[in-house]
């Protein structure tokens, strides 16, 4: 008799149900191994890191603008032309400035005068002045002082040079020649640098000398009397109208300086 029963199936029991569930897992876990693989081969190894270049970037690049062709029987392109610059304007001519006296002289440091009021020394340039005409006077050691009338200018500079080394003369006195045999005649006793010249409606006592010429040149204040002696020559007595011998005398010393310069400078 048989233990089983052929209408019932068999019973596995719960050893089969472990065994079920453990190749199930099995399964499992190769095909996650398969799929692992897979996902390895397919990812590429990382190439070596290089060192990063530092490099500038490169300027972009302009384009040159296109020019246009022209059409095949249309007229030329006319380009415009460039525009001229404007002409430069000339800047307008500056103020004129005020009058402005400029004194210069051969001996540097003379005092200058104008109107008897002190300016300065030269070289000198002011504008302390007015236009019009003044009386400059100006004075320097071992010279002789000088006083001329000068004319300044509406505007601008006007220049005066002094020049106290230059021998001046010009001096003239009214005389009365006394003649050696008796009588007299007037007239003009002049002196310059050329020498003296006495100047008479007598013509047979007027006479020109220069310096070199003049042998005596002198003056007697108490017999009011100027004496002018030609070399090898003749005598001229000289007095005149006044009451002294003053002008006689002022002219014999402004002759007799002038004399002492022009021989210092061999003339």
């Amino acid at each position: 008799m048989s233990i089983f029963n052929a209408d019932e199936p068999p019973r596995t029991g719960g050893t089969g149900k472990l065994l079920i569930i453990g190749l199930a897992a099995l399964a499992l876990l190769g095909l996650i191994a398969v799929i692992a693989s897979r996902l390895t081969r397919s990812e590429p190894e990382p190439a070596p890191a290089q060192e990063a270049r530092t490099e500038a970037p490169a300027p972009p690049a302009v384009p040159k603008p296109a020019e246009p062709e022209p059409e095949t029987g249309s007229p030329p392109v006319r380009r415009p032309r460039p525009k001229r610059d404007a002409p430069v304007e000339a800047p307008p001519p500056p103020a004129p400035a005020g009058p402005a006296l400029v004194v210069e002289s051969d001996v540097p440091g003379a005092s200058v005068f104008v109107d008897r009021k002190y300016l300065g020394t030269t070289p000198l340039r002011t504008t302390e002045v007015t236009a019009g005409t003044h009386q400059l006077n100006a004075s320097v050691a071992g010279e002789d002082g000088l006083v001329q009338s000068i004319e300044i200018a509406e505007s601008g500079d006007t220049t005066v040079t002094l020049k106290f080394k230059e021998v001046r003369l010009n001096a003239v006195v009214a005389v009365v020649h006394k003649h050696g045999a008796g009588g007299s005649c007037e007239g003009r006793l002049a002196a310059t640098v050329e020498g003296l010249r006495y100047v008479t409606a007598n013509t047979n006592h007027a006479f020109t000398m220069p310096f070199s010429s003049v042998e005596i040149f002198e003056v007697d204040y108490l017999k009011k009397e100027l004496k002018v002696k030609q070399r090898g020559g003749k005598t001229w007595n000289f007095t005149d109208r006044s009451d002294n011998a003053d002008k006689l005398f002022v002219f014999h010393r402004d002759v007799t300086k002038a004399r002492e310069k022009l021989a210092a400078q061999g003339k």
